[in-house]
């Protein structure tokens, strides 16, 4: 840490903290999920109304029967792209040349499309029509704007987008007989023409509500089932028509309303809207609460505290850059004061966000997908997912152990530590929808239906506080009582936070279409499993011990690429779907090397979340960087150093299934966890450069060697390491030096 760095940790409150209206523009900022309009008037009564209608509806269904799930799929996606429009402005700031070769990228795609699919309809007056039709869209997406207005206003053309957003499923939903039943197989000429709105009009919402990233790789897929006999080598394929593809995408299961977007309507939604009114209710500062009594009091007690209730938090929040904003308005400014620095503390605050995403019971709602894709039971899933999480949480939380000794901090005073029994006293009633929902996803129960107690607990036990205070008890806090205006916004809030993840799904399933048509997801695999044994065998020609093994050497090199493909993927996508993403492309190359399907899915998972600690592109890093006031790529880059547990952590199960439980035996699963902690303990220390006394660099290198000796399965390679480790940190210290450990 740099004399700069001390000297900042050591300003005042007042620049410490930020402002509500500062914290909520980094939220906007940072987390695309939460970039909405300032409404007012009859649209936001609009807005309101849609909103609350799409919670009832999923309230409801999950309480007393879904629908069938192509039915229920469009009624959900009908509600979300017609509010998407309405809710989120049309650009983020960003330089106007930028905007302007963004938008004719996607208007020369669109209008690409609009050539290919006209050339195969027969000619009629409903073809002009909808020729002229989708000219006048495409024209609409240009960012011009008439003289003098409004940026963040509501226009007449995003009133024209959420007609024709909520349009395309509508139709579906209103002709579903005619459609799916009377013509299968052979849809009639306006299906092809709706289906094309239906691909344009994703592909602009998720621009608007993900910026540019996402929609670009829809339209990537696009364009390779398009033109696959003009691609080269491994790549080719025989091509598909416009007409194909629409109906692949728009009719059925495969492609928009695919498992993405079922996961998300089905699953999804009833946790984040769960989520939204437990925090309402007054969890999330329960939370912080249970975390500063468990941590506190230990050194660095308050960089633990975030971590701890990061930690909490995170199993309910879908979004790491949430998280991230959500505690860190506490646990920043507390570490600031406590002598971390500000780059410091931002980095733990998004590390630890960010394990949220991996920590059962809720998994940030990704666990859900999980068990769609994998078809592994939800209960089982998070006794699965439980080792892997604690391995993550205990590198954190080594490192911030062994930073604050090296700093010699010590913990928060007995006065900012909460006493636990009037905790209790005042949010015991906090508790009790948690648990249901948790032991009736461990019963295996339906998630939707244990998603519906919790979100029914929660509004019923809210008014614990109030029925208390009748009672003559006033240590409870009635602010947070759901009343009906209260509850009206929570429904709303849940709607409008579900608005980006549901265009994103459905992007995502432009993917998982194009996936399934062109068997995109096999040319990856196979190209990795080449590019994997083509470095591993010139690496083996330069090893002249004969140790090493072609295959091992495969896989290690297979793994590497398979990790960069999904940092890179995973970069500025929300967490489930660039789960789904990645488990469709880069999880069946890891197959191909013979690793267990569990551990592929639990390997691409893991680095994809790890995006969001990934300079450049690092969003929680960077979030929790504006709330420290510290330089976003150092804090970032210091984020990504204290989530390398999280970074090693799969290939320990990679090479160890048995902390996954899968070919499980006592003796291996035991082996592997020692081997585990001793590894992360020894590259802790060689990342923080301190142990009892400072580490010279020697020192370092030999600890991180011993480190990833012990992530190896064999004997000889754990023996070694640990002997290294060992020599290292059980060396003697020097006379006069405090031993501090």
């Amino acid at each position: 840490m740099t004399n700069e760095d001390n000297r900042s940790s050591n300003r005042g409150k007042a620049e410490s903290e930020l402002t509500a209206d500062e914290v909520e523009a980094l939220v906007r900022e940072y987390d695309s999920e939460s970039n909405f309009r300032n409404l007012a008037g009859p649209t936001a009564m609009v807005v309101t109304v849609a909103s609350v209608i799409l919670s009832l509806f999923h309230v409801y269904t999950a309480g007393f029967g879904l629908l069938n799930e192509v039915m229920h799929r469009t009624i959900h996606l009908a509600f979300v792209m017609g509010l998407i429009f309405l809710v989120f402005p049309r650009k983020r700031a960003q330089p106007t040349g930028r905007i302007w070769v963004q938008s004719l990228i996607f208007a020369g795609f669109y209008l690409y499309l609009l050539y290919s699919l006209v050339q195969t309809l027969p000619a009629s007056s409903l073809k002009f029509v909808f020729t002229g039709v989708m000219l006048v869209l495409i024209a609409l997406t240009l960012p011009f704007n008439r003289p003098g207005a409004e940026p963040g206003k509501v226009a007449l053309r995003d009133w024209a987008f959420a007609a024709f957003g909520a349009g395309f499923s509508a139709y579906l939903t209103i002709f579903f007989q005619h459609i799916f039943i009377e013509n299968v197989g052979s849809p009639p000429d306006p299906v092809y023409m709706i289906g094309l709105i239906a691909i344009v009009m994703t592909l602009e919402a998720t621009r608007r509500t993900m910026g540019p990233m996402l929609a670009y790789i829809g339209i990537g897929c696009l364009l390779y089932a398009l033109l696959g006999p003009y691609l080269p080598g491994i790549l080719a394929h025989r091509g598909y028509g416009i007409t194909r593809i629409v109906n692949h995408l728009f009719v059925g299961t495969e492609g928009i309303y695919g498992v993405a977007v079922g996961v998300v309507a089905t699953y999804v939604f009833h946790f984040v809207l769960f989520g939204i009114l437990a925090q309402m209710s007054g969890l999330g500062q329960l939370f912080i609460d249970l975390a500063t009594i468990i941590a506190g009091r230990a050194s660095g007690g308050s960089a633990k505290v975030s971590v701890v209730s990061s930690s909490f938090f995170g199993m309910i929040s879908g979004s790491p850059i949430a998280n991230t904003v959500t505690t860190g308005a506490f646990t920043i400014p507390l570490m600031k004061r406590s002598g971390f620095s500000g780059r410091f503390a931002g980095a733990v605050e998004a590390s630890a966000s960010c394990g949220g995403q991996v920590t059962p019971p809720i998994m940030g709602a990704s666990a859900f997908v999980m068990t769609e894709m994998l078809g592994v039971p939800y209960n089982e899933l998070i006794l699965i997912a439980i080792v892997p999480a604690a391995f993550h949480y205990i590198a954190i939380l080594l490192m911030v152990h062994l930073e604050a000794k090296r700093l010699g901090l010590k913990g928060l005073s007995g006065d900012k530590i909460p006493q636990f029994g009037a905790v209790v006293a005042r949010s015991w009633h906090l508790f009790v929808p948690l648990t249901v929902m948790v032991a009736m996803l461990l019963m295996q129960y339906t998630p939707f239906l244990a998603a519906f107690w919790g979100i029914i607990l929660t509004i019923i036990f809210s008014y614990v506080p109030l029925l208390m205070h009748a009672l003559g008890n006033r240590t409870m806090d009635t602010s947070t009582v759901l009343t009906p205006p209260r509850l009206i916004r929570g429904f709303e809030d849940g709607a409008k936070f579900a608005l980006a993840i549901g265009a994103a799904c459905a992007c995502v399933g432009f993917l998982l279409g194009m996936t399934t048509l062109t068997g995109l997801g096999f040319k990856f695999s196979a190209a990795v499993v080449q590019l994997a044994h083509d470095v591993a065998g010139f690496v083996i020609g330069l090893d002249f011990t004969g140790l090493l093994s072609e295959n091992g050497m495969a896989l290690f090199f297979g793994l590497i690429f398979v990790a960069l493909a999904c940092i890179i993927m995973g970069a500025g996508i929300p967490t489930t779907p660039t789960y789904i993403i990645l488990a469709s492309i880069a999880a069946p190359a890891l197959t191909e090397f013979g690793v267990p399907l569990i551990a592929t899915h639990f390997f691409v998972f893991y680095f994809g979340v790890l995006a969001d600690v990934t300079p450049p592109v690092a969003l929680a890093a960077y979030a929790a960087a504006g709330l420290a006031r510290s330089e976003p790529m150092t804090t970032g880059t210091t984020a990504f150093r204290l989530s390398m547990g999280k970074a090693l952590v799969p290939f320990m199960f990679i090479y160890a299934p048995n902390l996954l439980f899968v070919d499980f035996t006592p003796l291996e699963f035991v082996t592997a966890l020692l081997s585990g902690v001793m590894g992360i303990l020894a590259l802790s220390a060689a990342y923080i450069g301190w142990f009892r006394r400072d580490l010279v660099l020697v020192e370092k290198i030999l600890l991180t060697l011993g480190g990833l000796f012990l992530i190896s399965t064999h004997w000889a390679a754990i023996t070694i390491g640990a002997l290294i480790v060992l020599a290292v940190l059980m060396r003697p210290v020097k006379a006069g030096m405090a031993e501090d450990g």
